[in-house]
């Protein structure tokens, strides 16, 4: 029996172009027991889900690091208190070796420390002290070490460094080769920079230091039976500058001056590490949602523990500490009101700006701001489980996902670069053979600058960067998408069924009427029901007894409840035997109700849920309740029909009561007394005539439906049943985000198909150009240099989107 499958992500260095990403791709799926592998080149991140019994995190490291690349690590070194013996050190060591996305973990008994290696996607410093504390220990991070920089702000610094060396000696060969054009004859040449030595020595450190990336990368990924950017690099530059190097030494006696290309090598190097430079500048660009994101996040807390208050970083609050929070804070992490009395700013969670009223028992979220009032707080939630880590990770796990259209552009780069090289060859037969036959000098030149223009970085670049922009801009209006898949799927959409309860009304109803019989006494006849009701968890009875207790009526005492699912509630209240319910469920009872059905339909025509209630076996009145539709839904729906998009509004509630709101918030179509199970079908009828269909919803009973849908939207104020089964979570709660996701959906698609469009026609177009001999080499260089610069540029215009 297969054991159930695991997802680890691990951060990837040394990938150059998309032959990269694929070749490591193929490798880990490849191995026995991975079930999924993506790779995604933006983001250097791969996502893998593998059977846990056959395989483990150290050997996909080991595989990567095989193929020729690295893995992120970090290091993080603890004090730990508690340990009385060496056992102690044992079982702190076992049980941090068998979390999650730790590499090695080493426990020193005599000094009080442990040295953990880690993966920081898959677990964070406070997820290892929190372990260390489950196991009965206390530990803590040294204050110098909380601080780590960034590997990208790292690499990125590399980079600069080794374009400012490389540019500086490749400036001078520039302005020899300038001085050649009939345009610059007029520049100035010091004659000792023509000399064939002093270029040889200007050129070498560019060709064999700076450049010593792409022979690595070249060596690597020929080693593994595959070819990738440093190969055409290393082809072209080589090509260039080992011809200069004989043709230095065959004219050394010789009155002719020789053919030398110090200069291409060199230049063609530098502009390469300014393009990248740019990439990775640009790259860093677009992930900047996730970066707001974890900006939001508090940096400390004051805790009380053993009565002692003292703030201590927000990675070592644990579950059930009691912290402190005053006014103009911000929450810390999640949890629950224990004392005191506030008004918080929950905006960045739900969008809303009016602050919302915190008392004893009300829930927290981190991040929000603690408006005005003084508050003890016990933390729930920590470190990954809070709200906010939540939403990061839904973030993240979209910027790495990959789309479907991203799947022709991957098959096409893993051929790529053999067939370049091939054309290159066939290019300088043609031209040393035929064209210009034995010149060796233009069917070189031709040769390099076909390697060159052909680079595959644009084509790798094109979705991810696009997915990137587009998913984390969408999470800055609230709108989360699990996945590529999702983002591109929904760009199809042209019907959305929209749940009432929760999703276009506010969920909370109230009660409205009471209508008597002739004989009931209204305090009397609202004290039974109060009770009866009161033993239901379903909102309309919540709102009944609401309403009742608002008015201090006194509720009687409850001797049996039963609950009629779909129907009502019988109850015996002090006594007295007590119905509550629909029509049929007083046909049930062979209770007469003719008289008052006129009364119930006015009310139902004006929106209302109306309930009819016996006691003894007469009816005795009705009590009339009604959800007030949300302010934005009306507009929201409007908005989606202007966009060609049908409305159906889906619910459990009776039809006049369905159609009553259906026609305040404009929506024609309506199918309402759904039960629960009934609306996955319902969506699956309409997936039948051809739909592409959007459920929106927010409650348990929605999930099937959500699941079904070719995209399913959960409303963030609802369950999490609700938004786990979702494709999309729409944070702000209102129906103007569902317009919202499609159009940014449909913005991000657009966006990925220009950046392939581009990137296809540049290597179509750059290719014949060069091989006609049309682009000198070192503007080939430039021109395949800028190319990925200008897709990662158009993808982050998806970062300046107005919704």
């Amino acid at each position: 029996m297969r054991s159930e499958l695991k997802e680890t992500n691990l951060q990837i260095t040394g990938m150059t172009c998309a032959a990269c990403a694929t070749r490591i791709e193929k490798g880990l799926k490849k191995m026995e027991g991975v079930e999924q592998a993506t790779v995604n080149l933006a983001l250097e991140k791969s996502s893998i889900k593998y059977d846990p019994a056959i395989l483990s995190e150290v050997d996909f490291e080991k595989k990567i690091e095989a193929l020729g690349y690295g893995v992120v690590k970090q290091k993080a070194e603890l004090d730990i208190t508690g340990m009385t013996c060496a056992a102690c050190a044992t079982r702190i060591e076992k049980g941090l070796n068998k979390l999650s996305g730790v590499s090695t973990a080493t426990v020193n008994l005599a000094l009080e420390k442990a040295s953990i290696e880690f993966n920081p996607t898959e677990v964070s410093v406070s997820d290892i002290i929190g372990k260390v504390e489950k196991l009965g220990y206390g530990a803590h991070q040294k204050a110098d070490e909380r601080a780590t920089e960034d590997y990208r702000e790292k690499a990125i610094k590399q980079q600069q460094q080794k374009f400012l060396f490389s540019a500086i000696l490749s400036l001078p060969l520039l302005w020899t080769m300038v001085a050649h054009f009939s345009l610059t004859s007029f520049l100035y040449v010091p004659d000792f920079l023509l000399n064939p030595w002093v270029q040889l020595v200007l050129a070498t450190p560019v060709q064999f230091i700076i450049g010593k990336q792409f022979y690595v990368g070249a060596y690597k990924a020929l080693r593994n039976g595959s070819a990738n950017m440093d190969v055409l690099v290393v082809m072209g530059t080589s090509a260039a500058y080992f011809y200069s190097v004989y043709q230095a030494i065959v004219t050394v006696n010789s009155h002719h001056g020789p053919h030398l290309y110090f200069e291409t090598s060199a230049v063609l190097i530098t502009l390469i590490l300014l393009g990248k430079l740019f990439e990775a500048k640009a790259k860093g660009r677009s992930s900047e949602a996730i970066k707001k994101l974890m900006g939001l996040q508090a940096k400390s807390a004051i805790v009380v523990r053993d009565g002692v208050e003292k703030e201590v970083p927000l990675e070592e609050v644990v579950i059930s500490d009691i912290l402190l929070v005053k006014p103009g804070e911000k929450i810390p992490v999640d949890g629950e009101v224990v004392e005191g009395i506030t008004a918080v700013d929950e905006s960045m969670l739900t969008g809303e700006s009016l602050p919302v009223d915190k008392k004893q028992g009300d829930v927290l979220y981190g991040s929000t701001i603690n408006k005005n009032g003084f508050v003890k707080m016990s933390a729930t939630k920590v470190g990954r489980d809070t709200a906010l880590a939540q939403i990061i990770k839904v973030v993240e796990d979209a910027q790495g996902s990959k789309a479907p259209i991203q799947r022709l552009a991957d098959q096409i780069s893993g051929i790529f670069v053999p067939i370049v090289v091939g054309i290159a060859i066939v290019t300088f037969l043609v031209w040393i053979l035929w064209v210009k036959p034995g010149e060796f000098t233009p069917a070189l030149e031709v040769l390099i600058a076909v390697l060159v223009i052909a680079c595959p970085c644009a084509l790798g670049l094109a979705t991810p960067t696009s997915i990137m922009a587009g998913s984390g801009r969408a999470a800055e209006f609230g709108i989360l998408f699990k996945g590529g898949e999702h983002l591109e799927q929904t760009q199809r959409i042209d019907t959305v069924v929209v749940d009432k309860t929760g999703t276009v009304t506010h969920g909370k109803p109230i009660l409205t009427d009471v209508v008597l019989a002739t004989g009931q006494e209204e305090a009397s006849f609202l004290s039974l029901i109060g009770a009866a009701e009161k033993q239901s968890e379903h909102p309309l009875a919540q709102a009944i007894v609401q309403g009742i207790e608002e008015r201090s009526i006194t509720l009687g005492d409850v001797q049996f409840f039963e609950a009629i699912p779909g129907y009502g509630v019988q109850a015996t209240v002090s006594g007295q035997g007590v119905v509550i319910g629909t029509r049929k469920l007083m046909q049930q009872y062979d209770i007469d109700i003719q008289h008052i059905l006129p009364t119930m339909e006015i009310l139902e025509e004006n929106g209302k849920t109306a309930m009819l209630a016996a006691i003894n076996g007469q009816y005795a009145g009705l009590v009339a309740v009604a959800d007030t539709v949300k302010d934005t839904s009306k507009e929201a729906i409007r908005r989606l029909q202007d966009m060609g998009i049908t409305v159906i509004m889906m619910t459990g509630d009776n039809e006049r009561t369905a159609q009553a709101i259906g026609q305040e918030v404009g929506v024609n179509h309506v199918i309402a007394e759904v039960l629960p199970e009934g609306k996955a079908d319902e969506v699956k009828k309409l997936q039948a005539t051809g739909k592409n269909v959007a459920m929106v919803g927010d409650g348990i009973n929605d999930a099937p439906a959500l699941a079904t849908a070719n995209i399913g939207m959960a409303i963030g104020t609802g369950t999490d049943v609700a938004m786990e089964a979702a494709d999309i979570t729409l944070i702000r709660g209102d129906l103007t985000s569902i317009a919202d996701a499609i159009i940014m959906s449909r913005k991000t698609m657009r966006n990925i198909k220009q950046n392939l469009f581009w990137a296809f026609a540049y290597n179509t177009l750059g290719i014949p150009i060069a091989a006609m001999g049309l682009l000198a080499p070192w503007v080939a260089g430039a021109a395949m240099a800028f190319s990925s610069v200008s897709v990662v540029l158009n993808a982050l215009r998806l970062q300046r989107v107005k919704l």
